[in-house]
């Protein structure tokens, strides 16, 4: 079959959360947009969206309370940051237009206006994020006040236990208790996303407010885990605090997470109007450089299917999970372009000797080394291309993970990649 024929302003390369907010944020500008990737990496995030919650990392002390002081402070020490590029503005625009869009694709966010909020976490733990679901926010001020709360799950689901939440709390929370809770038709190994669909059914909610209501007493609220419903968690959340008389909300699960597919599907619903060249479940397979500066890309799933024809590419194609990045035996490569990758000197000091050192690894912040207008580098350390930017993980100089800025991180940088392409465009 003869490959198809495309043509675009920006193509942007990566559906993960920098590849979907590029994708946006472009088309938002006017920019005709194409947009290829393996879907699925988005289904992996928590639903939270993490600004800046701990530097340095290992350290109590570096628990942000509000993320703006804690940016400050690191790209004061860590002047290579993908944050040192950006200005507090740009980050706080971008922000503001991605929680705007999910909310007009009826997906809810809230928080403090500079602060960072607690919420609780599957292990039982807290972590500081800027924007929370607003189906958890009632569990952040729930463990603010400490007023009396259950946690329950659900007898079969694996890899959410109430009762842990409750022991690793109980310490500073006396008056949280948990409770097991059995519902009709659960099998042990049914998945996360088909559950949260099952709830969605009347007859499932009728028999978890059965359930629930023997435990209720005193409680002022009651966390479930994040499986209330795909598109219609507002609805049932509604309906249980009617029913029950009480404070209900939910508590992020392990990925791959249901919160990950309702940002998914805001997505999908929301980027459908905007008339993006969807070209999903592709792999960008190989390019060419036009006498004009335009790229040629070669798109297809194991073989070519289409070409695309790009004034400028955002690559947002993430690290090692999202394809990326690739480690052999000697180094780290990009997968795609072949850009130079900043990492260790040799493979021997990807490693702490720790295992669990708690400042991490060297690799962790491996990535592209970019200019300031988010360009990455060729080998003489001058843009390797102007037209080409770069987003996300795939970034140099930051520990995502560790640093709780994930989302933040993907969302700003895809936010000033855009503008700084629709400057050159």
């Amino acid at each position: 079959m003869k490959p198809s024929k495309n043509k675009c302003d920006v193509l942007v390369i990566g559906t993960g959360m920098a590849g979907m907010a590029a994708a946006l944020f472009a088309a938002q500008k006017g920019l005709s947009t194409a947009h290829a990737g393996m879907t699925g990496a988005i289904n992996f995030s928590s639903g939270l969206l993490d600004l800046l919650g701990v530097y340095p990392i290992g350290t109590q002390a570096g628990i942000w309370k509000n993320p703006w002081e804690g940016i400050e402070a690191l790209v004061q020490d860590m002047p290579q940051h993908p944050f040192a590029r950006i200005s507090k503005s740009e980050i706080r625009e971008s922000i503001d237009e991605f929680t705007a869009f999910l909310e007009k694709n009826g997906l809810s966010y809230t928080g403090y206006p500079d602060g960072n909020a607690l919420v609780i976490t599957p292990a039982g733990t807290v972590k500081p994020t800027f924007r929370v679901p607003l189906s958890m926010w009632k569990g952040v001020k729930a463990y603010e006040e400490k007023s009396p709360c259950l946690i329950a799950d659900f007898r079969g689901i694996k890899a959410f236990s109430s009762r842990q939440i409750a022991e690793t709390l109980k310490h500073e929370w006396p008056e949280l208790r948990n409770a097991r809770l059995s519902l009709p038709n659960l099998k042990a190994d049914i998945y996360p996303k088909h559950l949260a669909q099952t709830m969605e059914s009347p007859d499932m909610l009728e028999a978890l407010i059965r359930e629930l209501k023997p435990h209720i007493g005193n409680v002022k609220a009651v966390g479930l885990p994040a499986l209330l419903g795909v598109c219609k968690t507002a609805q049932i959340l509604s309906r249980l605090e009617t029913e029950l008389g009480t404070d209900i909300f939910e508590i992020p699960t392990i990925p791959p997470s249901v919160a990950g597919s309702r940002i998914r599907a805001a997505f999908e619903k929301g980027l459908s109007p905007l008339k993006i060249q969807p070209f999903y479940q592709k792999q960008v397979m190989g390019f060419q450089r036009l006498p004009d500066g335009n790229f040629l890309l070669d798109v297809g799933h194991t073989e070519k299917e289409s070409q695309i024809q790009a004034k400028g590419i955002i690559l947002a194609s993430g690290r090692f999970f999202g394809k990326g990045l690739h480690a052999d035996r000697k180094q780290i490569r990009e997968s795609i372009f072949d850009l130079p990758v900043s990492q260790p000197q040799s493979r021997s000091k990807w490693h702490d000797p720790d295992f669990l050192a708690p400042a991490g690894h060297p690799v962790n912040l491996a990535g592209l080394e970019t200019d300031e207008y988010f360009r990455p580098l060729g080998k003489g350390g001058k843009a390797a291309y102007e037209n080409l930017f770069a987003a996300g993980s795939i970034l140099a100089h930051q520990d995502w993970p560790r640093m709780k800025c994930g989302s933040g991180l993907a969302i700003a940088t895809a936010y000033k990649a855009v503008k700084e392409m629709c400057a050159y465009i």
